[in-house]
């Protein structure tokens, strides 16, 4: 029989091992979140439950290519293609929007965000005549730009919530189950897994606002964040572990962005895709609706993330809601200082890129000031710095 070890017999143990009476100073790691992390995890203060997805299983989604038509269920479309019978179809294109015919037996799910992300308008047109298609989602909340742009992941959730506030006082509560959020999965393994879970619990927030209880339809892909140029494999790998956070988070649909930056061909396209058959039907990762719930470290940092999402929104709010924070610049300040925080972290090495800063170490060829902007939001590569 083993004996029966106490908290204060495990503090003991490592405050002799790392010859330290503040064993929390060595051990806690600081983040650019501001998320408190404690080296250990033995309770969570508040349990949650079950954090439900829409789909059964997560559509694993590919750019359409006719060779992959009998195979695969789920396409994202830029264009027209005819005669797809029994397929999820993700509209990414707004022209497209416009001409498609839904007469067959396919599910259809916009991405289309209506939102000036800049200019601070909302294209209401163009709203309503998505709203009038025959489409199982109709409008798309996309923070996967915020994401590529360097916002922080509460600044996503925040402003996903910003957005979604906006189109419910224009276009009423019946929006809230015709909405798709999008959004981008980067490096940080466990807290993006939080933040698809945190993303679940703020919207379910806002909903009851509205005398409802929904829950949001969740796309996720691979973020271009972390990506360099001249690194595919290492590419290879960050988007493998992003698309695994996305379906442990519990997302609906996961998409891989080609992990060839440049010179992208259909076999590159296809083996990003095989990315999510591998982890789907090895793992089977895809097919859990709350696979992290009872993990005391991922309920803490989904709890953390919602709340700290929630007061940026509320924040938002105050000032007039998202378009006027546009208008007045403080979202793209907002967004432009954590951006060149993460960027700065990165030069000193405290974030490490394989092949980028680290293995080998670059020559930096460009400065923050250089890749960002505090009037526009933009999507910047950390590795843009080290000209890849």
């Amino acid at each position: 029989m083993f004996s029966k070890v106490t908290l204060q017999d495990w503090e003991s143990l490592v405050q002799k091992q790392l010859k330290t009476d503040d064993i929390y100073a060595v051990l806690s790691k600081e983040n650019l979140e501001g998320l408190k992390v404690r080296p250990y995890y033995d309770s969570v203060l508040k349990p949650l439950k079950n954090l439900p997805k829409i789909e059964e299983s997560t559509h694993l989604v590919s750019v359409y290519h006719e060779d992959l038509d009998e195979n695969v269920f789920a396409f994202l479309l830029n264009e027209n293609v005819e005669n797809l019978s029994e397929k999820a179809l993700f509209i990414n294109n707004k022209d497209l929007s416009e001409h498609i015919k839904t007469e067959d037996d396919s599910r259809y799910f916009s991405l289309i965000d209506v939102f000036d992300d800049n200019a601070g308008t909302l294209n209401e047109q163009l709203t309503k005549e998505l709203l009038a298609k025959d489409f199982e989602r109709n409008i798309g909340i996309d923070v996967s730009f915020h994401q590529n742009s360097g916002a922080a992941i509460y600044q996503q959730l925040g402003i996903a919530m910003a957005k979604t506030k906006e189109l419910t006082e224009l276009f009423g509560k019946e929006i809230l189950n015709q909405l798709v959020f999008r959004i981008a999965i980067g490096a940080n393994y466990f807290f993006e897994i939080s933040k698809v879970r945190a993303l679940k619990l703020t919207f379910n927030q806002l909903s009851k606002e509205f005398g409802l209880d929904e829950i949001p339809y969740i796309f996720a892909e691979t973020s271009f964040r972390n990506k360099a140029k001249n690194d595919e494999e290492n590419n290879l790998i960050r988007s493998t572990l992003e698309l695994a956070a996305a379906m442990i988070g519990g997302a609906d649909a996961v998409f891989t962005n080609d992990y060839k930056l440049q010179n992208a061909n259909e076999l590159s396209e296809e083996i990003s895709f095989k990315q999510q058959i591998v982890l789907a039907y090895e793992s089977i990762i895809n097919v859990f609706e709350d696979a992290p719930n009872g993990s005391y470290y991922i309920e803490d940092l989904t709890q953390q993330i919602a709340e700290k999402s929630w007061r940026y929104f509320l924040e938002i709010e105050e000032q007039g809601g998202y378009l006027e924070n546009l208008r007045s610049g403080k979202i793209q300040k907002d967004i432009f200082s954590q951006a060149v925080a993460e960027q700065k972290w990165l030069e000193e090495g405290r974030i490490k890129l394989i092949g980028v800063n680290l293995y080998p170490k670059l020559e930096k060829t460009k400065s923050a000031e250089d890749l960002y902007s505090e009037h526009e939001i933009k999507p910047v590569r950390l590795a843009e710095m080290f000209g890849c």
